[in-house]
């Protein structure tokens, strides 16, 4: 007794030290002394024991953390007896001690939540004994406010933790729960939830009273997270928030067609305070969001209805939406009005009229305060999105107004935007610019809005960027004028640029007429006259933010008004040529490759704009200024191609990009030219030479020489990629071997532990190699297919063994796809060889591809499963070789090969086991590759396959045992001692039938069957 005292005193001791103190070494001490008691054999009682004695909440915490840990566990998990007594051991402890520390409170509700869910099927004497979660609670539901809480809190979180799959079990079984306890109880406790707080709102809680306040609090929780629950296995993230359905089973309708349920809500909003009213509007976005088919439609207006009213009253109180949260709630809410029903349902709602002003108001104010919840934006302007959008389509005869309302959210939008320019700039805040997907995301639904009644945000455009554009210009001639102004008129023409570069994007062909074509024009040449402006400053001064705003308009005009599908009558391009003399599609693309040009020209080294830039060539081959750059690409005239020491070397990925584009500009008129070829090729041989003579001295810059050779691997990476003929490529490989080769593999040896160096040769070698459109199909006669394929032999081998040294294949997923690929036709093709390998090669060969078996990604896992297979199927023709009694001499790696198996058979058999526990276990996806090499390992371990069954079969309830048995039996069944392709697609049908016949056995098993045991 005495030992348990001092053992628990120094427990307590130990999580005093990891939860309080500020010295790191004892932290780290007490840290590792704890994670060898949570090991320990005697864990469990101790943590009982804890909870009994322990005098601090730490302690406390401790021991509900390892029991949570104990029951977690896949190895050699407690008994379903022992699971019993620790759940009814929680529940108790929590009834009797209702005051505990809030941490520790949740840490016991989180292994009552744990043993549950992974007890979720077992049975004890044909009863499941961890459903009864409401009859759990019920006693805490009749006591104190402090028994509610916990009560209620047990029932929030078994429904998150059940909601929620871990990486420790398979995705099938935590379904088939999460299934299973939304048939049997979800609907019952959200039920429970609601009346729970239908009782709340009509007793006049004091609120400010702490333990009523969380009562509350945790119910609303609770409903929310039944509301919030994955009722089909879609597993929804964020990202799809405003997409969401809330997909209700059918039987929760009664719940539903009840206004009473709605009303509950609308009614708790109002009368609770604005710290718990997020949560009210939290259900009600999930409520608004059930599946349409719930109901047939005179049901769904109804509820529509109920709906719209409870909107209606939010907006006319609208005093707690000065609180950031509520306010959010209430835009996601506002959101799915339009992305579960359609504007033809809205307009027929009574209130429509009222509500649509009320909502275009709040609207106008929530962007006018544009500092205000900034993130919140999104979902208003997917709501007024969807429904400019839906104009075209609506047939109902009652008027839907937005004629009316869509031009003042437009409006709203663009002015807010230009009066945030001077308060930012004079107050130093975040400008919203920065964020480019932010912006971005704006604009596109701004492009559908600002379509809407085109003419009068066309007339609103003119006359803001005509005011701004004449200030600006009157700034830039004013010798006093300050830079503060000029920043202003930078910022707002910023904004300006990207909104009519959106709203140009926003034209739909079908719906589109020639007035608003002639309005474009007149938005087209006031950027062009701008961008003329602004180039001719960039000697002295440029803006990075309108510039890649001229790029954005530039995407957006490419893509709406060039191509063939284009009309050249269009009314835009008649506007342009009468204001700026552009009479096609072809005298706008020079305007814009002189802007490519003039930007890598100016901004060389701002990799924002000229990676932009560079994307933007297309369809510009026979233009005077295409030529130039195909003549003159060198720093003299491009800088980002010069090798500044200031930079990173990463900082040049976007060499590649540029000479992409002009490798295809080259590619157009090149044929079979090689002196076009060796001209454009001069820079790039100039760099190499000076490269090959700095290698051939022993002193020289390093860091002038890495940076000009991965400049120049990055430039033929490019290349590379463009000439996909064979002719044009045959003339690059002819230029780069021999003659510059070596240096590549020079450059290998010499920095083969810099990423930024050898990554990009390796790259510029994998592009060489890529058989792009066949170019690689090389005349019988020619030996340039061995002279490439000996080059790349040649560098792999330079530098896999230095790269192998300091890594491992398994941390690179791209590298471990070829790593198993390879190892895949290596065992197909060349056994032999791998025979012949030294011992310790063979065996870091079948254990990576044991590790390979259990990945995640199927494409290895899968070449795994064919590498094995095909060694299997060596190795057991050796045998079966070798005992015939006329046997041919066996060659000496075979025998080499074998020996080594015999010294290692663990390694066979662990993979044996492998396979078969994912195959019974675990959601196989590709069970015809695992049922290959199963039948080898089998036949190869007979013994220890016999084993493995026995183990199996006797892990079952004695009344199942013998179907198990039957199941193995009937796996064998009609299979032969060979590996003929007939007998392996036997055992695959085979294996077919065994999987689901064990799988429908142990669904309903009172025992749980472990994948790990068999691991053991």
């Amino acid at each position: 007794m005495a030992d348990h005292v001092q053992s628990l005193a120094q427990l307590e001791i130990l999580c005093k030290q990891l939860y309080e103190t500020t010295d790191t070494t004892t932290r780290l001490q007490a840290e590792k002394a704890l994670v060898e008691f949570t090991n320990s054999p005697d864990c469990l009682s101790k943590c009982q024991l804890l909870l009994e004695r322990g005098s601090s909440s730490y302690s406390q915490l401790l021991a509900a953390t390892c029991l949570s840990k104990l029951v977690s566990r896949t190895s050699n998990p407690l008994p379903l007896e022992q699971r019993v007594d620790i759940r009814n051991y929680v529940l108790n402890y929590l009834a009797t001690r209702p005051k505990l520390a809030a941490f520790v409170t949740q840490a016991l509700i989180q292994l009552y939540a744990r043993i549950t869910k992974l007890g979720w099927f077992d049975c004890q004497k044909e009863d499941y004994v961890f459903r009864n979660v409401i009859v759990d609670v019920t006693r805490f539901l009749q006591d104190s406010v402090e028994h509610c809480i916990i009560g209620v809190t047990i029932l929030s979180q078994l429904t998150n933790e059940i909601n929620q799959a871990d990486t420790t079990h398979p995705l099938t079984k935590h379904r088939k729960i999460a299934s299973s306890f939304r048939d049997s109880s979800l609907f019952d406790i959200f039920t429970l939830s609601c009346n729970l707080l239908k009782q709340a709102s009509g007793k006049n809680l004091n609120l400010n009273d702490e333990s009523q306040h969380g009562l509350l609090m945790q119910l609303l929780k609770l409903a929310h997270n039944c509301l919030n629950f994955d009722f089909i296995g879609t597993s929804t993230d964020e990202s799809s928030d405003d997409l969401c359905t809330v997909q209700i089973p059918t039987s929760w309708r009664s719940a539903f067609l009840d206004s009473s349920t709605l009303q509950l809500f609308f009614d708790l909003y109002h009368s609770i305070p604005p710290s718990l009213s997020p949560l009210v509007l939290s259900c009600l976005v999930q409520i608004a969001s059930v599946r349409r088919s719930l109901f047939n439609n005179a049901e769904r207006a109804k509820f529509l209805s109920h709906l719209v009213d409870g909107v209606k009253r939010i907006l006319e109180n609208p005093q707690s939406l000065s609180d950031p949260n509520n306010y959010h709630e209430f835009c996601r809410l506002l959101a799915r009005l339009k992305s579960n029903y359609q504007l033809g349902e809205l307009v027929k709602v009574e209130n429509y009229p009222e509500v649509i002003r009320l909502i275009a108001n709040f609207t106008v104010t929530s962007l006018q305060h544009w500092e205000f919840a900034p993130n919140s934006v999104h979902y208003l302007l997917s709501l007024w999105q969807r429904l400019a959008a839906s104009v075209p389509y609506v047939k109902a005869t009652e008027p839907h107004m937005l004629e009316t309302y869509t031009p003042e959210v437009t409006k709203a939008y663009i002015t807010s935007r230009l009066e945030s320019v001077h308060i930012i700039l004079r107050d130093g805040l975040e400008d919203p610019l920065d964020d480019a997907g932010l912006v971005q995301q704006q604009l596109d639904q701004l492009s559908t809005i600002g379509r809407c009644e085109y003419e009068k945000t066309c007339a609103l455009l003119v006359q803001l960027f005509d005011q701004s554009a004449q200030s600006y210009q009157e700034l830039l001639q004013s010798t006093n004028s300050s830079s503060m102004d000029i920043a202003v008129q930078e910022g707002r023409l910023t904004w300006l640029v990207y909104i009519i570069g959106a709203v140009i994007g926003g034209r739909v062909s079908f719906a589109s007429t020639d007035e608003q074509d002639a309005m474009d024009g007149e938005l087209v040449c006031r950027v062009l006259q701008l961008m003329n402006l602004t180039d001719s400053r960039l000697a002295q001064a440029g803006n990075e933010k309108l510039e890649l705003a001229m790029l954005s308009f530039f995407e957006q005009f490419r893509k709406i008004y060039i191509g063939d599908q284009v009309q050249k009558s269009s009314k835009l391009y008649r506007r342009l040529s009468e204001v700026l003399g552009l009479n096609d599609e072809t005298m706008v693309l020079s305007v814009f490759i002189g802007k490519i040009i003039t930007n890598l020209k100016y901004w060389g080294q701002c990799e924002p704009i000229t990676s932009k830039t560079l994307h933007s060539v297309r369809k510009l081959v026979k233009l005077s200024a295409v030529q130039f750059m195909l003549n003159n690409h060198t720093s003299e005239h491009f800088s980002f191609l010069g090798v500044n020491n200031q930079s990173n070397l990463s900082d040049m990925r976007c060499r590649t990009t540029f000479y992409t584009a002009l490798g295809r500009l080259l590619m157009v008129d090149l044929g079979e030219d090689e002196d076009q070829f060796e001209q454009f090729m001069l820079p790039l041989t100039a760099a190499f030479e000076a490269v090959a003579q700095m290698f051939s001295t022993n002193t020289f810059n390093e860091q002038e020489a890495k940076r000009t050779l991965v400049g120049l691997v990055r430039d033929l990476r490019g290349i590379a990629f463009a000439f996909n003929a064979k002719t044009s490529f045959m003339m690059l490989f002819d230029w780069i071997y021999p003659s510059y080769m070596p240096i590549l593999q020079r450059a290998i040896e010499l920095w083969y532990h810099v990423p930024a160096c050898t990554t990009p040769v390796l790259k510029l070698m994998a592009e060489l190699v890529h058989n792009r459109s066949q170019r690689l199909q090389f005349d019988v006669s020619s030996p340039n297919g061995i002279l490439l394929f000996r080059e790349t032999s040649k560098m792999i081998t330079t530098y896999a063994p230095l790269f192998l040294l300091y890594s491992s294949v398994q941390d690179y997923p791209k590298l471990s796809q070829s790593y198993y690929s390879l190892l895949e036709v290596l065992t197909q093709d060349h056994m032999n060889f791998i025979a012949s390998l030294e011992p310790h090669v063979v065996m870091y060969i079948l254990s990576s591809i044991s590790e390979g078996l259990t990945a995640l990604d199927t494409m290895v896992c899968t070449g795994c499963c064919s590498s094995l297979d095909h060694i299997v199927t060596y190795l057991f023709k050796q045998l079966s070789r070798s005992t015939k009694k006329r046997a041919a001499p066996m060659a000496q790696e075979s025998d080499r090969f074998l020996h080594i198996m015999q010294q290692h058979p663990e390694m066979i058999q662990q993979m044996l086991s492998t396979v078969l526990n994912i195959i019974i276990f675990e959601d196989c996806r590709n069970q015809w590759s695992m049922s290959r090499p199963l039948l080898g390992l089998i036949l190869l371990n007979e013994k220890y396959f016999a084993d493995l069954r026995n183990g199996i079969v006797n892990s079952q309830p004695p009344e199942k045992q013998q179907a198990m048995h039957l199941c193995f039996e009937n796996l064998m069944e009609g299979i032969e001692r060979n590996l003929l392709t007939k007998n392996r697609d036997r055992f695959t049908q085979n294996l077919s039938v065994f999987r689901r016949e064990v799988n429908d056995s142990m669904k309903n098993s009172t025992y749980g069957v472990n994948s790990n045991d068999m691991m053991s």
